[in-house]
C-alpha cells in the first residue's frame, strides 16, 4: 500500500499480517495503523522522539490492543509519528515533522496521536491506534474530522504501551466509519454481542458550549433535531455543569481556591478539574520518566522541554487530593447519567488553530480545550468525538461521553446517531 508522502502521517512502514487470516474474522480486510507508543515486536517503540528511539531496544514482545485486532483479521501497516513523549494536542514534531491535517492542510493535526489520525483521514488505512491521556486521541480526531473513541480507564490493555500517566493512560482508536469504530471497539473491549440499549437522557450542559469560539447552535442545533427524530425530545435535557460539579465534588475546593475569578473563558469548577489533572499527570510521568531524562538530557522541542521541566521539579505535595478528586468526580457524574445517560460536551473549543501558531496565542485555546476534555479523564468515562462537518471551511466535532464501563452503549449510540447528526450538520451549516 502506498502512502501519500505528502501527508507524513508515517515514522515507519511495514506489513504485519493477521496470524490466522480468515474472512470470518470480524476485522478482515481492514488496515490499521499504530502510534508509536505501543510496542510491536521486533520494532523500536520512538515515542516521538529519536534519543527515545537510540536509547531504547526493540520490543520484545507486541501489545496485547495490537495483537487483539491482529488476531481479529486486521493487517497493520506502520507506525505513525506522535508528539514527543506524549506531551502535547498540537501534533507538531520538530523530528519527524507534522502530519498533514488532511481537512485542513494550514491546520494542525491535533495531538498526541496525530499521525494516527491523519492516517485514518487521509484514507491511507480504515482505523487506527492511538493513546489518550490528557486528550490524545479526541482532539486530533476532531481536528482531522473523523471519529475518535478514548474508552472507560482500564477497559482495554495499556501492557506495551509506554506510561505517560497510568491512571489517565487509554488506548483508544479511529475510524471513519461508525460500523468500524463499533467493529473495532468490540474486539479491543472484548463486548458480546447484544441488543442496543436506548439513551434515558441526553444532558446538554448549557455552560460547556460557551466555550466554544464558534456559534453554539452550530453543534447543538443538530443534536437536538437527530435525538428529537430517532428518540423523541422528553430525553433532552439541559444544565449547568459547572454548577453540579462545583457541588457535587466537595474535594474540588483545595483547586478552586487557585482559579482567578477573571480567568478568561474559564467554568471555574472545569479548571480546578484541568489543575488536578495537570498536577496527577505532571506527576506521574515524572516517575515514570526521570531517571531516564536526567540521564540521556534529550533533544526536546522548546515547549515540551519546558513541560518536561516542569513535571520533574514536583512534589508529591496535593497528589493525594487528586486521587479524591477523582473519585468524588466519579461518584457524582454516576448519580447523575445512570445506567445509560449520555453528557454531550464540545470535544475542543473549535477548529484547529493554524501551523506553527505561537504558544502564547494558543494558551486559552488550550486552557479551554482542557476545561472540556478533563471531564472524561478524571471520571474515567468513556467519550466519543464525532466530526459535525465544516464551519468556515474547518472541521469541528461534538463528544458524547458515558459511565465508565458503558463503552458497548455508546459505541452502539454512535452507530444509530451518526447518519442523521451529519444530515442534521449539513442543514444547520447552510443555515447558521
Amino acid at each position: 500500500m502506498e502512502m501519500a508522502p505528502e501527508y507524513g502521517a508515517f515514522v515507519s512502514k511495514f506489513v504485519l499480517k493477521p496470524p490466522s487470516p480468515s474472512p470470518s474474522l470480524p476485522l478482515a480486510g481492514l488496515t490499521f495503523a499504530v502510534k508509536d507508543i505501543l510496542d510491536i515486536e521486533g520494532h523500536v517503540t520512538g515515542f516521538g522522539n529519536p534519543d527515545w528511539a537510540r536509547t531504547h531496544a526493540p520490543a520484545s514482545s507486541t501489545a496485547p490492543a495490537v495483537l487483539n485486532v491482529l488476531k481479529a483479521g486486521a493487517t497493520c501497516v506502520g507506525k505513525t509519528v506522535m508528539d514527543e513523549m506524549a506531551y502535547s494536542i498540537i501534533g507538531e514534531n520538530k523530528h519527524y515533522g507534522t502530519p498533514r491535517n488532511p481537512c485542513a492542510p494550514d491546520r494542525v493535526p491535533g495531538g498526541s496521536s496525530s499521525g494516527s489520525a491523519v492516517a485514518v483521514g487521509a484514507m491511507l488505512v480504515d482505523f487506527s491506534l492511538g493513546s489518550d491521556t490528557g486528550g490524545s486521541v479526541r482532539v486530533p480526531a476532531s481536528y482531522c474530522g473523523i471519529l475518535g473513541f478514548r474508552p472507560s480507564h482500564n477497559a482495554v490493555s495499556t501492557v506495551g504501551v509506554i506510561p505517560m500517566a497510568q491512571s489517565l493512560d487509554t488506548v483508544g482508536w479511529f475510524a471513519r466509519e461508525p460500523s468500524i469504530l463499533k467493529q473495532v471497539g468490540r474486539v479491543l473491549l472484548e463486548l458480546p454481542e447484544a441488543d442496543p440499549n436506548r439513551p434515558s437522557q441526553i444532558i446538554i450542559p448549557t455552560d460547556c458550549f460557551q466555550l466554544l469560539n464558534i456559534p453554539s447552535e452550530r453543534l447543538t442545533q443538530a443534536l437536538v433535531r437527530s435525538v428529537e427524530k430517532l428518540f423523541g425530545g422528553a430525553i433532552i435535557k439541559h444544565a449547568v455543569l459547572g454548577d453540579y460539579i462545583r457541588d457535587s465534588v466537595p474535594v474540588l475546593s483545595s483547586f478552586l481556591c487557585q482559579i482567578k475569578e477573571d480567568q478568561v473563558d474559564s467554568i471555574p469548577s472545569l479548571a480546578a478539574l484541568s489543575s488536578a489533572r495537570r498536577l496527577l499527570q505532571r506527576y506521574e510521568f515524572k516517575n515514570h520518566h526521570e531517571d531516564w531524562v536526567s540521564a540521556v538530557k534529550p533533544d526536546l522541542d522548546p515547549i515540551i522541554s519546558e513541560r518536561v521541566r516542569q513535571a520533574l521539579k514536583l512534589t508529591e505535595e496535593n497528589i493525594d487530593i487528586c486521587w479524591s478528586v477523582k473519585k468524588e468526580l466519579h461518584s457524582a457524574l454516576t448519580s447523575l447519567l445512570g445506567d445509560f445517560g449520555i453528557l454531550a460536551i464540545p470535544t475542543v473549543p473549535g477548529p484547529p488553530p493554524k501551523l506553527q501558531t505561537d504558544a502564547s496565542s494558543l494558551d486559552v485555546s488550550v486552557e479551554k480545550a482542557f476545561n472540556l476534555l478533563s471531564i472524561a479523564g478524571l471520571s474515567e468515562f468513556c467519550q466519543v468525538s464525532i466530526p459535525m462537518g465544516l464551519h468556515d471551511n474547518l472541521p469541528i466535532s461534538i463528544s458524547l461521553l458515558a459511565k465508565n464501563g458503558a463503552d458497548g452503549f455508546l459505541l452502539d449510540l454512535v452507530e444509530t446517531l451518526y447518519e442523521s447528526l451529519q444530515e442534521q450538520a449539513a442543514i444547520v451549516e447552510k443555515s447558521v
